[in-house]
């Protein structure tokens, strides 16, 4: 969990003041190091959850809050938006049955928040990026009030000096700018914790860097995003773009993100990753520090370090080093915050182990990594898994390169299968869990290729919007039922579509992909594109996509009209015929508002707008589809309901 006592708006001073407690710390951390103060020679794993809020319309739910109230379960806490929530597992020694002990524990906290989320008519959901999630959703209106959260909008905010740009390319293309952090709350993980001794820290981290790119590709989850196909697991690009605080001259400097996998291989120990993020990363949260580690040690005591864990709490490595003390015990860990949330509890369970048997079985197998792949390899492969999932070619040591699926079926499952075995882990949860992985790899089927296929195989007759809505609720059927992501069947356009819950805001039907004009084209080009298209309507936009206008067939044949009258054969620009300031409408606006309006108007479409720029457009026609299709989906409930009885 990130520290939450946070101070707001902190002055020179306060930074001066916590920047000499985080280089307290990071001096008492190499004492300890020196003198043997941290805890070695036992392994633990541990997990972190972050998880989805959803309503009835499997849209994002912010209720957090109440939920934590209503919980009251320690393990429990926020997350930087309101629909969010994080459940922090148990520590387990590293042997056994440690995998079904996190599996069982997990199973009970998502079964207590789902039982609380369902008396506030909500429920929870199980993925890396929430595919119903829409840019009106991340506004400020919907960040958790806690001060951290506060604090981080601002600083970062405020040392980037402009709005945040985005821009992701895979089958679809993301380019928006947004104003404040909140995309960060699109995404959502599953993190994985190992404890190692200090004297081998440097050498499983290094291992754990190498490990997980192809334990990613076997994973992704989230491809995605505000209605479009991007990576395989999206997160990546998502969460290293929605945090960057850099301006737009230390962008051209070259200085390095927040979020990261590193520049290189570590040599000898932990402090090499702390001082780096001392020296590289400004401080962009403090807290008051009342502690003197040094006075603490000299009292035989194990330092809480607050300072340094606070900072390193503000550098986002997709394999962090922790610092931690449970029991009176210092200890570090490796966290893996690349894994995304779900598809379901066995899925992510089944990545733990790949990921913690790997490496133990890499240790085993080869040695000193650095020496056999090269970093640059480790990290472009990341990328890779990232945007191609099981596709992704990926270098491999000594310059052999493979396809994720072969790698991991061919040499890698054996080698975590050793790992595991080392570490003692049951043999039913060896079989299990890594059998999953097996499958998965062996069907091709990730989380992220089942949503990719889903969505092309419902068609072009439905929305993005309706069709990103079946998705989530099929995977929250299939959450609920346990199947891993392997089983689950593609959905398909003979499924019945919940017609009378997807149409309840414009949104959810609109048309996004649009033909459009500008001011001073020529109205025969607009009268060209509705022709072809078979288009009543056609908006006119700017150079910056605001709404300034709307042509409507109406409009063109009073011009044919006037034009015949006249004689007059000279070029006319759109403007002159455009209509001015048309009545419109937003994706959130109620279906029912919006054809009021229209019948008050007598007017056959709206142009959707969302802060003046335009997003999509709604048509009478439009209105008519979906009321033929709830009629329909009437008809076959009460058949369905006759049948039954």
């Amino acid at each position: 969990m990130g520290e939450h006592v946070i101070s707001q708006e902190q002055d020179n001073e306060d930074v001066r003041l916590f920047t000499k407690s985080l280089l307290a710390d990071i001096y008492a951390l190499e004492q300890m190091l020196e003198t043997g103060r941290i805890e070695s020679g036992v392994r633990r794993i541990g997990a972190e959850q972050e998880l989805f809020l959803i309503d009835h319309r499997m849209r994002p739910a912010p209720i957090s809050l109440a939920v934590l109230r209503q919980l009251n379960d320690p393990r429990f806490t926020t997350e930087i938006a309101q629909f969010n929530l994080e459940a922090n597992l148990s520590p387990q020694l590293f042997e056994g049955g440690c995998f079904s002990a996190l599996e069982q524990e997990l199973r009970q906290l998502i079964s207590a928040v789902r039982r609380t989320a369902r008396n506030l008519n909500a429920d929870v959901l199980l993925s890396g990026i929430l595919p119903t999630l829409r840019l009106s959703d991340l506004e400020l209106s919907n960040l958790t009030p806690c001060p951290r959260y506060f604090e981080l909008n601002r600083v970062v905010t405020q040392l980037r000096g402009d709005a945040f740009n985005f821009y992701i390319k895979g089958l679809d293309e993301l380019q928006i700018t947004h104003k404040n952090v909140m995309l960060e709350s699109c995404n959502t993980s599953f993190q994985v914790h190992l404890q190692v001794g200090p004297e081998e820290f440097a050498r499983f981290y290094n291992i754990v860097q190498a490990a997980t790119a192809p334990v990613l590709a076997a994973a992704v989850n989230s491809p995605l995003l505000l209605g479009n196909r991007l990576w395989h697991e999206t997160r990546l690009a998502l969460f290293q773009q929605s945090v960057d605080e850099r301006s737009a001259a230390r962008q051209v400097r070259g200085t390095p993100t927040r979020v990261s996998f590193g520049d290189k291989w570590i040599d000898e120990s932990v402090l090499e990753i702390f001082r780096d993020e001392i020296a590289r990363f400004r401080i962009i949260m403090t807290t008051k520090i009342d502690e003197d580690p040094f006075a603490v040690l000299a009292q035989g005591g194990a330092p809480d370090l607050s300072a340094l864990r606070l900072h390193n709490s503000t550098v986002w490595r997709w394999n962090r080093p922790c610092y931690g003390v449970t029991n009176g015990r210092a200890h570090l860990r490796i966290e893996n915050r690349v894994l995304p949330s779900g598809p379901t509890i066995q899925d992510e369970i089944a990545n733990a182990a790949f990921l913690l048997g790997l490496t133990v079985g890499m240790e085993q197998s080869y040695g000193d990594i650095t020496k056999k792949l090269e970093f640059d390899d480790a990290k472009s492969n990341l990328f890779a898994a990232a945007r191609y999932g099981l596709k992704a070619q990926l270098a491999w040591f000594d310059g052999k390169c493979y396809s994720a699926s072969s790698l991991i079926k061919d040499e890698l499952l054996p080698i975590a299968r050793v790992g595991l075995e080392h570490a003692n882990v049951d043999v039913h949860d060896i079989d299990r869990y890594l059998g999953i992985i097996e499958n998965r790899v062996s069907s091709g089927q990730t989380g992220a290729q089942w949503v990719l296929q889903s969505r092309s195989a419902l068609g072009d007759e439905y929305s993005t919007e309706v069709k990103d809505r079946e998705i989530v609720a099929a995977m929250l059927d299939h959450q609920l039922k346990g199947e891993p992501v392997h089983q689950w069947p593609v959905l398909s356009d003979a499924q019945a579509i919940r017609w009378s819950e997807s149409y309840e805001k414009v949104g959810q039907f609109m048309k996004t992909d649009l033909f459009t004009v500008r001011p001073d084209d020529l109205v025969n080009l607009a009268a060209s594109v509705m022709n072809w298209r078979h288009i009543r309507h056609i908006p006119v936009e700017d150079d910056e996509g605001n709404l300034v206008g709307l042509v409507t067939h109406r409009d063109l044949m009073r011009l044919l009209e006037r034009s015949l009258n006249s004689g007059d054969n000279q070029p006319i620009p759109v403007r002159a015929i455009m209509k001015l300031n048309p009545e419109t409408a937003t994706p959130e606006m109620p279906a029912l508002e919006a054809i009021q309006l229209m019948r008050r108007n007598k007017i056959g479409c709206l142009p959707v707008v969302s802060d003046g720029r335009l997003v999509g457009i709604v048509t009478s026609y439009d209105f008519l589809d979906a009321s033929a299709k709830l009629f329909e989906d009437q008809l076959s409930r009460k058949a369905a309901k006759k049948s039954a009885s």
